[in-house]
């Protein structure tokens, strides 16, 4: 089983890697969207409840239920036998990866502080800011998680900084290197 990792700031890119995994049958667990999940369940904003998880359950809590969901999702059929985990924030979390899954590979996607705030104030998303006070105290929040030392640790980084096409070629481009 191949399991890639894909961190990257908001904003930055990672849902399109993940929208093609999927046209590509890959099974993509996400993240944010586990944490999405508890946050409705309290009643509470998603950041917070990023922190009070982490808090509670400690640093590997996200990791842990990605692999269950990972080990679960390995029953059903999937053909390619790959997995992408989109939304990696911590060294804690590369590290509990990298020990459950022999071949983890990990991709970062960096984009300009600029270039995600305009595309999170399109995206429209319930825990984007439109507001560029709220958008820095996002990404320091992430910050703070290490996602600076994911992505700086990382196996490859893909800029997407140009028009939309460059980057899905480069994104085609990972996706034939590890398919094959």
């Amino acid at each position: 089983m191949k399991v890639v990792g894909i961190s990257g700031l908001p904003g930055s890119g990672k849902s399109l890697i993940s929208k093609i995994a999927k046209e590509k049958n890959i099974i993509v667990i996400n993240m944010g969207d586990l944490v999405r999940k508890e946050a409705k369940k309290r009643n509470a904003d998603v950041g917070e409840t990023s922190i009070k998880l982490r808090e509670e359950f400690g640093e590997y809590v996200l990791a842990k239920l990605t692999i269950e969901k990972i080990k679960k999702e390995s029953e059903t059929v999937n053909s390619k036998n790959i997995f992408i985990i989109e939304g990696i924030r911590s060294q804690h979390e590369v590290s509990i990866f990298r020990k459950s899954f022999k071949d983890f590979f990990l991709l970062s996607v960096f984009s300009s502080p600029k270039t995600r705030f305009n595309r999170l104030k399109s995206r429209n998303r319930n825990d984007d800011s439109v507001e560029y006070e709220g958008f820095l105290k996002r990404d320091q929040r992430e910050l703070d998680f290490g996602i600076g030392n994911v992505v700086a640790t990382s196996d490859c980084i893909i800029i997407n900084e140009a028009d939309l096409e460059t980057y899905k070629n480069q994104i085609n481009r990972f996706f034939n290197e590890i398919l094959n």
